[in-house]
């Protein structure tokens, strides 16, 4: 009585571990969760606080402000770099 009981036991926690394991077929790579870091800090997510989620917190907000148009700068600068590199070599 024991064994099939033991055999049945461990039948169910064989299905239950199979199913578990394909629960999250496909896992982050430690590289994507890195650039969903860099992203979330670069969109303010980093002045979240407990007390504040899911929105920044209104003490952060200028910060975020301040950040984000930083941010356009650098882009803006990037593109116009890009676009006289670009243009600059076939003249």
């Amino acid at each position: 009585m024991k064994k099939i009981a033991f055999a049945a036991l461990s039948a169910v926690a064989f299905v239950a571990l199979g199913a578990s394991s394909s629960a999250f077929p496909e896992g982050k790579t430690r590289a994507q969760v890195y650039q969903e870091l860099i992203e979330a800090q670069q969109n303010g997510l980093n002045y979240v606080t407990d007390t504040s989620y899911p929105e920044v917190n209104p003490i952060f907000a200028r910060q975020v402000e301040q950040h984000k148009e930083a941010l356009a700068v650098q882009a803006a600068a990037a593109s116009r770099v890009a676009n006289g590199s670009t243009t600059g070599s076939s003249n």
